[in-house]
């Protein structure tokens, strides 16, 4: 395992003295001038900005906007350095380390043991999409190597246990959702209620077993989409009991019992499970949807998999700051989650410009509507969107719109946004 490396936010670098030495008061104006001017010419970020935008007064000192053209110029600025709270956008960046780190390609991986005792082991690794079908699948693949077992241990020790999501509360709403090595249906439960007043499964593939439907009880749920869980053990209590259930279906003989354990070296592995789902496809539903569970799932196994398990948010803070720092030359942000949920959150929208340019080729992964490929972010007081906006000539504009306040303007400044686009045709 990889030693944990430096701090994850960096003061930022004094700027010496732009002139040594004394001299005459108009040379040091005029070398100012000069390296002002340098600067700008030097900087592809900041060559060609204007300021003749008329949506440009809707953003105030706490908001900020940037519209830079295909070869990432700046056409249009305003706080563009100021750091701002994200929102959900900050799952663009997420999405990108974990594509860049880890490769579109990658699965992520369920195993099976049998210890020799006859009890069968669940050991994750955060999968986000353990879902209902797979789990049948799952059951189904083990019902023709596994014939009977006493009880399903379930092993979650990839995951540091009883992780905290700054900015997640105890609501029943699923972005509220906790994470953990093992978790099923997004740690989510869909129920209604019949016309006799019986609660039933809201999803066909999706069982409404005891544990679901005590939980749902007790908690005093009203019928629609809830997580119904507390914390990582909740959900992987759930995940080994569904599982149970399709086993049981598929005729495989057991006790009932689950609890939790670890996998030894003196187990024997039965089945390794490969995600139907490589990861391109899970970052492009978790954008769709705008899960913070699938977001966090991501963050924290790309810490797992950088610096080795468990699963921190410090890992994946760390290693979404040195991918930010090495792959996007960007410092002194402030990443504690990977959803966005957090106002702990902080980058600036000359930061977004950096992660949009990389994100470029995986622009197909956003929300697409009317030549714009974008991700917007919600809290309490905050709306932002990023993306790209296509002049219908084959190119894609960047932009980066943040308010951070309450009394925003996001419609008519999106249009705005692509009124400046479409002028530059």
């Amino acid at each position: 395992m990889n030693s944990m490396p430096g701090p994850l936010l960096k003061p930022a670098p004094r700027s010496g003295s732009l002139f040594a030495g004394s001299g005459r008061r108009t040379l040091r104006a005029i070398g100012l001038g000069i390296a002002i001017a340098g600067f700008f010419l030097l900087d592809p970020r900041v060559a060609e900005s204007k300021q003749g935008l008329p949506c440009l007064s809707n953003i105030t000192p706490t908001d900020a906007l940037l519209i830079a053209d295909p070869r990432g110029r700046i056409l249009y600025r305003k706080n563009e350095k100021k750091k701002c709270i994200p929102a959900s956008t900050l799952k663009v960046l997420t999405a990108l380390a974990a594509l860049e780190q880890l490769g579109p390609s990658y699965t992520f991986r369920t195993e099976f043991y049998m210890d020799p005792f006859q009890n069968l082991k669940l050991k994750g690794y955060g999968d986000p999409l353990l879902i209902s079908e797979v789990l049948d699948g799952l059951a189904d693949a083990l019902s023709g190597k596994v014939h009977g077992f006493r009880s399903l241990i379930l092993d979650d020790s990839y995951f540091s246990p009883q992780i905290t999501i700054a900015g997640c509360g105890g609501s029943t709403n699923p972005y509220d959702a906790p994470v953990g090595a093992i978790c099923a249906n997004f740690n989510t439960i869909a129920f209604r209620r019949d016309k006799k007043g019986r609660i039933i499964s809201g999803e066909k593939q999706t069982p409404l077993i005891p544990f679901a439907r005590d939980r749902i009880r007790s908690m005093g749920l009203q019928q629609g989409r809830h997580t119904f869980l507390h914390d990582s053990r909740d959900a992987a209590r759930y995940a080994g009991e569904l599982l149970l259930y399709f086993l049981k279906e598929k005729g495989v003989a057991c006790d009932g019992s689950v609890r939790s354990g670890r996998v030894g070296p003196e187990d024997r592995r039965v089945h390794a499970y490969e995600s139907v789902f490589p990861l391109e496809t899970v970052v492009q539903k978790m954008l769709k949807s705008s899960s913070n569970f699938m977001a966090n799932q991501l963050f924290l196994a790309l810490g797992a998999s950088t610096y080795g398990p468990p699963a921190t948010l410090a890992k994946g803070a760390e290693a979404v700051a040195r991918f930010a720092e090495k792959k996007l030359a960007l410092q002194n942000l402030t990443i504690v989650e990977g959803s966005g949920i957090s106002r702990e959150n902080r980058l600036s929208a000359l930061d977004m410009l950096a992660v949009l340019k990389q994100f470029r080729p995986y622009r197909h992964l956003l929300t697409a509507k009317d030549q714009v490929y974008y991700k917007t972010g919600s809290l309490n007081g905050i709306r932002t969107r990023v993306g790209y906006i296509d002049d219908g000539l084959g190119e894609f504009y960047y932009f980066v719109i943040f308010f951070n306040q309450s009394q925003h303007k996001m419609n008519g400044t999106l249009d705005c946004v692509k009124r400046a686009v479409a002028r530059q045709r």
